[in-house]
């Protein structure tokens, strides 16, 4: 869950920047690989990369 949730635009060109806070929330670092990817439900999910191609080795899946 996220303590400090924060709403984010998608610019013009189709960035979007997350705020530092919940990225720090999540554990994550400057200059970390993350892999974005859509459920397909409408949600949106970034994944370490390294934790990603884990889990592909290891269930084929993300």
């Amino acid at each position: 869950m996220i303590r400090e949730p924060a709403e984010v635009t998608v610019a013009e060109d189709g960035t979007v920047e997350i705020p530092m806070g919940v990225l720090v929330e999540a554990g994550l670092h400057i200059g970390e690989r993350l892999l974005a990817y859509s459920d397909g439900d409408g949600r949106i999910a970034l994944r370490r990369a390294t934790d990603a191609v884990e889990d592909l080795l290891r269930g084929g899946t993300l």
